[in-house]
């Protein structure tokens, strides 16, 4: 993977952190997009450099098209990635009768619309250049659903079907796009979940870890593989 570059989106922190790293550990030199937390960036990108791999980073709100577009076009012009990760999340977790709009624009503008600020940016140099790897993380709410996460839902569906669409419009370019969907995963976003209500429910009784997450985001993102437009589950079992 000798120069090539990985767009880790939303790689700061949690998942999307264990998914720059791994890539890093692969041979990838990572460009990482973050909203506002520079001390965390400058953390991911520190330990990404200790791995002997450039590490650029990009601060912008993927939710702001026009904001996206001048923080990436350029750069993605000149240096085309050869893979792109589109981690970044948002959960607004409200019963939908309570849901204000608030709540919902919020997931559906960072989760769903951030994908298309992104893509849209980055998608012409990779078609231009007839190589590459797309991977959009969704979640196991986006597959089956989940009470309370009505926003959270849609969005992470709306991300499945626009793989499985892209993925159509791009493969003979030898681009490959394809989405994992996480289930419980240990990271900040669970920490006040009801543990003892969950875990009955997962076949394998644990939660998951990031960097069961980052082995299968690295592994769709080679170049000898023969998936595309698929949807990858990594839940231990909580949606078969």
């Amino acid at each position: 993977m000798k120069n090539k570059i990985a767009l880790v989106v939303g790689g700061s922190r949690g998942i999307g952190k264990a998914i720059a790293l791994k890539l890093a550990q692969s041979g990838f030199d990572i460009w990482l997009t973050y909203k506002g937390n520079h001390e965390a960036a400058q953390k991911a990108k520190a330990e990404v450099e200790a791995l002997g791999k450039a590490c650029e980073l990009f601060c912008f709100d993927i939710a702001d098209f026009e904001g996206t577009k001048a923080a990436l076009e350029k750069r993605a012009d000149s240096d085309v990635p050869y893979a792109v990760v589109y981690n970044a999340g948002i959960a607004r977790d409200n019963l939908f009768v309570w849901m204000s709009k608030d709540e919902w624009d919020q997931v559906i503008n960072t989760n769903l619309n951030g994908f298309y600020n992104v893509m849209h940016t980055v998608i012409f140099p990779m078609l231009r250049e007839k190589r590459g790897r797309i991977v959009a993380i969704s979640s196991t709410s986006g597959q089956v659903g989940q009470a309370g996460q009505v926003n959270y839902s849609a969005a992470k569906a709306g991300l499945i079907g626009a793989v499985k669409a892209l993925a159509r419009e791009v493969g003979k370019k030898n681009i490959l796009v394809n989405v994992v969907a996480p289930g419980v995963i240990e990271t900040e976003m669970i920490k006040d979940l009801p543990v003892d209500k969950i875990l009955p429910l997962i076949p394998m009784g644990r939660f998951g870890k990031v960097e069961e997450v980052a082995s299968i985001v690295e592994y769709l993102c080679r170049e000898d593989i023969y998936i595309h437009g698929q949807t990858i589950g990594v839940n231990g079992g909580l949606a078969i």
